[in-house]
């Protein structure tokens, strides 16, 4: 049975349910308010049986691809820089622990080594139903390497993630894409070669704005950007379509807005708190080093009740 199926024919018991509560609470006769007791039990069996199989049906779509992230420091200067360098060492490590692979795009670092930007693939089967929850702003509160007075600061870095999307899948206008070639540059800005390989893809309609500068080569470069713009614009696609219907998926959890502040990372508690579904741990080192399983198991619970 298809996914569209199953989920039309979960609507109609969940329907029949609601009758059927109904009859059971206002039927006087005893022996009728019994059997509409049964149907109640029998239908309860049947839904959350179909909620079952339509949630791994869901995992034969999208949550099956690749996943491309980006992760970029917010506010608190070089600190956000720094805690933005501890994300992607978070992602990687999990995507390690998991038999994936990673595979770095684009990247922009600061004068202390912490990161502004990066673009990565989480490349394995299942990488983006891992990884889908993580897009919101990801807050810190610790004392930064940076603070010679053992003061507590606040920073944040953003974090969005895309399933990988091939170019074929979206449609792209040529003519609605602008295509710019530079020098690429090391940490700081400094150029660290002559030749104009890193490649910078604007979509002209959207504004959306893509940049490869980590291969040497410009071709390498450009597939990957365009890879990249692939996956922005199914996903904005995607939520365009879907503003309405996922309202109440949405509300519970917020996955799609990076303006959504979804975790924060307690260093003096040891605490790592998941605002969307109210999830707490007092293993933030832990989950730091990749052990990210108790976080995305939770969020996964949630979404499939």
């Amino acid at each position: 049975m298809g996914l569209q199926k199953n989920n039309y024919i979960l609507d109609r018991i969940k329907k029949e349910l609601a009758e059927a509560e109904e009859l059971a609470g206002s039927e006087k006769d005893s022996g009728m308010a019994e059997l509409a007791r049964e149907e109640v039990s029998r239908l309860l069996t049947e839904v959350n049986r179909l909620k079952g199989e339509s949630a791994k049906k869901s995992l034969d779509g999208r949550d099956v691809r690749n996943a491309i992230v980006e992760v970029r420091a917010g506010t608190g200067g070089e600190e956000a820089a720094l805690f933005a360098r501890d994300l992607f060492r978070m992602y990687a490590r999990f995507a390690e622990r998991k038999g994936l692979k990673t595979e770095i795009f684009d990247s922009n670092f600061s004068e202390k080594s912490g990161i502004r930007s990066i673009i990565f693939l989480v490349k394995g089967k299942g990488a983006y139903g891992f990884l889908k929850y993580e897009s919101g702003v990801h807050r810190v509160q610790r004392i930064p390497e940076t603070e010679s007075q053992g003061r507590i600061h606040t920073s944040a870095a953003t974090v969005a993630v895309f399933s990988e999307t091939e170019i074929r899948e979206v449609k792209i206008d040529s003519k609605e894409i602008k295509i710019d070639t530079f020098c690429s540059s090391g940490a700081g800005g400094q150029s660290v070669n002559t030749t104009y390989s890193a490649v910078r893809v604007t979509h002209l309609p959207t504004g959306i704005v893509v940049s490869c500068q980590d291969e040497r080569s410009q071709l390498q470069n450009k597939e990957r950007a365009l890879k990249v713009m692939a996956a922005r614009l199914a996903e904005q696609q995607e939520r365009d379509q879907n503003e309405a219907k996922d309202a109440e998926r949405r509300a519970k959890i917020k996955t799609g807005d990076r303006s959504e502040k979804i975790r924060t990372y307690n260093f003096p508690q040891n605490r790592l708190t998941d605002h969307r579904i109210g999830f707490t741990s007092r293993n933030l080192k832990e989950i730091l080093d990749g052990g990210l399983e108790p976080v995305i198991e939770a969020l996964k619970a949630t979404d499939s009740e």
